[in-house]
């Protein structure tokens, strides 16, 4: 049976309206044997009126998955597996592996002791460090210690391993990656080091003591690469940042607090593909509703609250992980009236605002609030 053909017609002027007809279905099936096609007939598919997300919200409970995440420790080696990660899978994007939008997203485990090859590739990587200790990264020959919270780089091109120090224990972390995205652009390059690890040519932590300084840059020190030379953000400095400017602040009424993480060089975002914020909730704050093109992948850094997607609610807690589509309306709450609540975003937000495409809308009913569903 003959595939029903694609015509996708609004009775609205300036839209494509044509009529199927003989002679136009013949003519379509002469267009086919080109590789060629009418516009008219798929214009307004994609052209839509606006965004719409092949992503669908979804919220991934840390109490549910981290069981199964220690695990694949009994399961598979680092040496077997590449990266002994289980990834999250929205429905909508599972051709892709996307969490959300172009945005790959797993959680990574490690035992004391074990180190994953050391590799770079195209995509651009996060690390958010969930829990134990003894965590390290090394990028391009710089080693940083990894505790709960912090977030490190691992740039685009970039060698970088992995690793647990054998006086530690089990670490869970986030990775966060661009992969989606740089193969839709058809640009990922893959390589694994000859050595198979690198050698550790500075000192421990050297570029956040580098270039993590409030307000301050290193005398006759240059950086002309389009990623942060920080590599590490730590969670203490974050937190305190936090609170600080939440005393001189009323906040953003969509985000509460917001704070985005920067290139100390450039003050633009830490990678070209890729940004990331932490946001304060305060005791019992329900932020209004917005939305924005570009996705957005929420982690609960500390407290328990819920958020509202599209009018529907999900509730969350610390270590879990959820997702914000692009174009979707959502609105979060802190569920304590007595303690604040944090939620780390990593974003494609520099690739929306750096091609023009970024643009947001308040909701402008019901006082700023969505209706429940």
């Amino acid at each position: 049976m003959a595939k029903p053909r694609e015509n996708h017609r609004e009775d609205v002027a300036g839209r494509a309206n044509v009529e199927d007809t003989p002679e136009l279905l013949a003519y379509y099936d002469e267009l086919d044997r080109f590789s060629a096609g009418a516009l008219w007939t798929v214009a307004n598919k994609i052209e839509p009126w606006e965004p719409k997300s092949q992503s669908v919200p979804v919220i991934w409970r840390y109490r549910d998955l981290r069981e199964h995440v220690l695990r694949s420790m009994e399961l598979v080696t680092p040496e077997k597996a590449g990266r002994r990660v289980i990834y999250l899978n929205n429905p909508g994007r599972s051709d892709v592996a996307a969490a959300v939008g172009w945005l790959y997203a797993g959680l990574q485990v490690m035992n004391p002791g074990e180190v994953a090859s050391a590799h770079r590739h195209s995509a651009s990587a996060i690390r958010f460090i969930m829990e134990g200790s003894g965590a390290y990264t090394v990028v391009d020959g710089h080693k940083m210690t990894l505790g709960a919270n912090d977030f490190v780089l691992t740039p685009n091109g970039t060698w970088h391993e992995h690793g647990v120090e054998a006086t530690g224990s089990p670490c869970i972390w986030q990775d966060g990656l661009d992969i989606p995205f740089v193969n839709a652009m058809e640009a990922n390059f893959y390589e694994v080091h000859p050595d198979l690890r690198q050698a550790v040519g500075y000192e421990v932590d050297d570029m956040t003591k580098t270039w993590g300084n409030p307000g301050l840059k290193p005398m006759g020190q240059s950086w002309s690469k389009g990623y942060s030379p920080m590599f590490k953000y730590e969670w203490l400095p974050t937190y305190e940042s936090l609170l600080k400017y939440a005393s001189c602040t009323e906040g953003s009424p969509f985000d509460g607090v917001l704070m985005e993480y920067v290139n100390p060089v450039t003050q633009g975002p830490v990678m070209q593909t890729m940004g990331a914020s932490m946001q304060m909730l305060r005791p019992g704050e329900h932020t209004k509703a917005h939305r924005h093109t570009g996705s957005g992948l929420y982690h609960v850094a500390k407290g328990s609250g819920h958020s509202i997607i599209n009018g529907k609610r999900y509730d969350w807690q610390e270590h879990d992980i959820f997702c914000v589509p692009s174009w979707a309306w959502h609105e979060h709450v802190n569920g304590s009236d007595r303690d604040d609540a944090c939620l780390f975003c990593l974003s494609d937000l520099p690739v929306m605002r750096a091609l023009g495409l970024y643009r947001e809308q308040a909701f402008a009913e019901n006082g700023g609030f969505q209706p429940p569903l």
